[in-house]
């Protein structure tokens, strides 16, 4: 290993290892992660909000530079909210915000017990939903419309055209799936950093080791690799 990769192995390490579970490793984006959070990455370890909002985080920061497309995240508890309330629940999600400024929304989803991922790319007028287990989300991919309709009536004054979008489930031979049962997401936020990067989506669930300890180093750095 060169010194550099060494070097980074060994503050991975330490991440884990070294200090309490209430340490602050990392602080941005009015998040604060702590070391029982970093833990969540380690093998087999199930990925929590404050680990997923972080990383969404750092995926918009890396939009605002040259040649990517303009990303916007909604945070994880927002697809839970818009389900049970309708747009009115969540109108004061984006105060100040226009989304349909941006290229790509990135939407991760909570179901419970798994994580999926939702997006929206306004260039293209398609939602589609991204899910390592293969599930549909055809009616989460209708709530999703319905709700940029809202607030697109609403914020903008504009009308969408609903049959103007594509709405679409990616099967199981389109993304890679995940072949245990926690790596969920981590699927959720590489589906995010390759879309947020307008790359095809190549990686396979062997890499899913190697991605959890890259994002440790990503979120204590705050800066991705």
């Amino acid at each position: 290993l060169n010194p550099l990769l060494q070097a980074m192995e060994s503050e991975i390490s330490a991440a884990f290892d070294s200090g309490e579970p209430e340490d602050v490793l990392s602080r941005a984006f009015k998040l604060a992660v702590t070391r029982e959070d970093i833990c969540t990455l380690q093998p087999r370890g199930w990925l929590n909000d404050r680990i997923m909002n972080f990383y969404m985080g750092l995926l918009v920061e890396r939009s605002k530079k040259e040649g990517y497309p303009a990303v916007y995240a909604f945070n994880t508890f927002f697809y839970s909210k818009l389900s049970s309330t309708s747009h009115k629940g969540v109108k004061k999600w984006t105060k100040g915000v226009d989304i349909f400024e941006h290229d790509v929304i990135l939407v991760p989803i909570h179901l419970r017990i798994h994580w999926t991922l939702l997006v929206v790319d306004l260039r293209e007028k398609t939602i589609k939903y991204f899910d390592s287990l293969g599930q549909k989300g055809d009616h989460i991919c209708k709530t999703v419309l319905k709700y940029l309709e809202e607030e697109s009536r609403e914020k903008r004054n504009i009308e969408l055209t609903a049959s103007e979008w594509t709405l679409h489930s990616m099967g199981t031979e389109e993304i890679p799936q995940q072949n245990n049962g926690n790596d969920c997401g981590v699927f959720v936020c590489k589906f995010a950093d390759f879309i947020s990067r307008d790359k095809p989506i190549i990686f396979t669930p062997e890499h899913m080791p190697y991605f959890r300890r890259k994002m440790v180093w990503e979120i204590i750095h705050q800066q991705l690799l």
